[in-house]
């Protein structure tokens, strides 16, 4: 692999008659903190394909991350950008702390200072993004003009109402089945294909996590052959053919695991894909023989059934969760903590794998909708402490394993000398296996609490030694 690095001469001129630096930017790996501009202090970080030139276009994807993790992203999507000859660039300065319009400024100083620097190809723009990065990269086309494209990993439209017929964009969702936006871009699908928005649904088996690299190269090659059918780029018979290959080979695949809804949604999209670049009236047999068969219709009879109970408890759980905000209503913990013992009989049933993800997916739709409340709450200048003392502990309910809500729990009832209630999540934390004393003798506000025998008492009971010594009369 060529990691020799090149000079862009004709650009870096450019570059340092705007910015007054000079950069070597290297191939085949990720070159962090690249500034935006002097004048701006925000960077981003770029990877440039292995058989980059300077002489010819290339195409662009902009990987978004709003939680921290711009590294990762970059990373998650360097060897698809490598294998399909993409420039791949991400902002270190976006966040879902600030406004959608700064973000939406920082991505367009960004865009721009890329688009200074490289020889971008402007009809081949993406963008992509997992989770929260998901819903903001389907949100960029829409504001930001000239954006051919975006794939949304674990997440769902952002907002349906926003999309325009007047400003298209081919949309890519991935999305695993145990991921409560499953049921979401199974209705954004519906909705993109009455408005003729070209788009596609990739689907896998787990739940909220980054794809294996094989969907998301799937995301890029599906971009390329849209662009080869409508002329944007010259059609190669050759990639086609070795692409329609691999996809055939994936959805026998699926139907060899029995899995025919994947086999039959795979198909669809294969049918929209290459009807343009060769016959498909083979595969539109084969997925018509397909849904004839026993085993679709009796799939297909089951996730519906799934569907509906799933649509169910979420609207419940949303109006619940509402009601009991409202009123602070902390008599109906037990409730709660009953309703995860229900769902967590859907999720170890092994007669039916279509509860199974139902309830996978319900349990993390409470817990999402839970920290939306919460991050609500945080956000505003006076904190209702009573209404996120709640949240907090219906979270050691629905997320018993996350230490960080029985330490706010311990925090606010400490600072109001709630001590009984600290006692009590302290305890518990430390029986779910809670180790880092250093942490726990500095939460905030518990100076007097962390004092108190009680409180020692029970660390040395499960951490074997306390900071301060009990003393008994």
């Amino acid at each position: 692999m060529d990691k020799k690095p090149l000079l862009l001469l004709p650009l870096l001129f450019l570059v340092c008659a705007l910015n007054a630096q000079t950069f070597t930017l290297k191939k085949g790996i990720v070159i962090d903190s690249l500034p935006v501009h002097d004048s701006i202090p925000e960077t981003f970080s770029l990877y440039l394909p292995t058989d980059f030139v300077t002489d010819r276009t290339w195409p662009v994807l902009f990987a978004f991350d709003l939680k921290g993790t711009s590294k990762k992203t970059i990373s998650m999507f360097a060897n698809v950008a490598e294998k399909e000859g993409y420039i791949l660039a991400t902002s270190n300065h976006l966040s879902d702390s600030i406004s959608l319009s700064n973000n939406m400024l920082r991505t367009s100083r960004m865009m721009s200072a890329v688009k200074r620097l490289l020889p971008m190809d402007n009809d081949r723009v993406y963008t992509a993004g997992f989770s929260s990065g998901g819903r903001f990269a389907n949100l960029v086309p829409l504001f930001i003009k000239g954006i051919t494209g975006a794939i949304s990993c674990g997440a769902s439209l952002s907002n349906i109402e926003l999309l325009n017929t007047k400003i298209p964009f081919h949309y890519i969702a991935i999305v695993g089945r145990e991921d409560f936006t499953y049921t979401d871009a199974l209705k954004d699908k519906k909705v993109l294909n009455k408005l003729k928005f070209e788009n596609q649904l990739l689907l896998f088996d787990e739940g909220k996590k980054w794809p294996d690299m094989q969907y998301l190269q799937q995301a890029l090659q599906l971009f390329k052959l849209s662009k080869m059918a409508k002329g944007g780029i010259a059609k190669d018979s050759n990639y086609i053919e070795k692409v329609f290959r691999s996809d055939v080979a994936r959805v026998r695949q699926l139907v060899s695991e029995n899995k025919p809804l994947m086999a039959e949604r795979a198909m669809s999209d294969m049918i929209a894909a290459y009807r343009l670049h060769k016959p498909v009236d083979s595969l539109k047999e084969a997925k018509k023989e397909l849904r004839k068969q026993k085993a679709y219709k009796s799939a297909k009879r089951a996730e519906n059934s799934a569907f509906f109970q799933e649509s169910l408890l979420r609207e419940d759980y949303q109006y619940y969760l509402e009601e009991d905000l409202l009123t602070y209503n902390f008599n109906n913990l037990g409730w709660w903590n009953y309703q995860m013992g229900e769902l967590q009989k859907f999720i170890n049933g092994d007669d039916n794998t279509f509860k199974q993800r139902m309830g996978k997916r319900v349990k993390d739709y409470l817990n999402a909708l839970i920290e939306d409340n919460i991050d609500i709450i945080k956000a505003e200048k006076t904190v209702d402490e009573d209404a996120l003392v709640f949240l907090s502990m219906l979270k050691t309910i629905t997320e018993p394993t996350n230490y960080n809500h029985y330490l706010q729990v311990i925090s606010i009832s400490a600072k109001n000398e709630d001590f009984g209630t600290a006692l009590f999540y302290l305890e518990e934390l430390l029986k779910k296996g809670f180790k880092d004393k250093e942490r726990l003798y500095n939460v905030e506000h518990t100076a007097l609490f962390r004092i108190s025998p009680e409180f020692n008492e029970l660390v040395s009971k499960y951490l074997k030694d306390s900071r301060y010594d009990v003393i008994e009369d």
